[in-house]
């Protein structure tokens, strides 16, 4: 995808552009869902957008993190390209791993910035419970979904909450700087279980549809 870095959406521009891509069939809707997750959180709820350059409805992967940061609530997206360094790393981490960003859409266990302005807190069991809730609906939108990936420890509570034997669960560490750069081994750790993910989605593809489709998934 052209133009297609970590950091891109620091520029106001590079917004502008990914919000005109809102209404495209492949994320249009999971554009009504999160209309719809703001309605019912009500007035000042921040509930960031999915990203038009990823897999949309069409995914196959399915990642999920804790909750949106202030990066996130600011671009108005939950996007691999937010100016953090925890989007940089995923991207970089997504790339090295061969997995395109169309096989998959990322979001969050919590879809609503918790915290103050200036700083997110950690979600407590509350925020968990009523996250949570509505996680059926998206994944009714997914219909070619194969694998969800659930990024921290907070994630996790997920687990018991998808359709059992139907989909490929995996537990992988949060790519946060704090984990990432707290010891050299970890940023492996994390593209380790990304690399299974990309052969369980490839196998599955070889499964169903023959050898010809076990090339690079792109």
């Amino acid at each position: 995808m052209t133009g297609d870095r970590p950091k891109l959406l620091a520029d106001p521009a590079a917004v502008a552009v990914r919000m005109q891509q809102l209404r495209q069939s492949h994320v249009e809707p999971l554009t009504a869902y999160v209309h719809r997750l703001r309605e019912e959180a009500g007035p000042g709820a921040a509930i960031p957008y999915f990203d038009p350059w990823d897999g949309g409805t069409d995914a196959k992967i399915l990642f999920l993190l804790e909750a949106p940061g202030a990066k996130a609530v600011r671009t108005g997206f939950v996007s691999r390209n937010n100016p953090d360094e925890t989007a940089k790393n995923f991207f970089e981490l997504c790339v090295e791993a061969g997995l395109h960003r169309k096989m998959a859409v990322v979001w969050n266990i919590v879809p609503w910035y918790i915290g103050t302005g200036a700083r997110i807190r950690a979600a407590n069991p509350r925020d968990l419970e009523a996250g949570i809730r509505p996680l059926p609906r998206l994944l009714a939108l997914l219909q070619n979904l194969q694998a969800v990936v659930l990024l921290g420890r907070k994630a996790e509570v997920a687990a018991r909450h998808l359709p059992q034997g139907a989909l490929s669960v995996f537990k992988c560490p949060h790519p946060s700087p704090l984990y990432v750069n707290n010891a050299p081994s970890n940023r492996g750790n994390i593209l380790a279980v990304l690399q299974q993910v990309r052969a369980a989605v490839v196998q599955q593809a070889v499964q169903r549809d023959g050898p010809a489709s076990g090339g690079p998934a792109r």
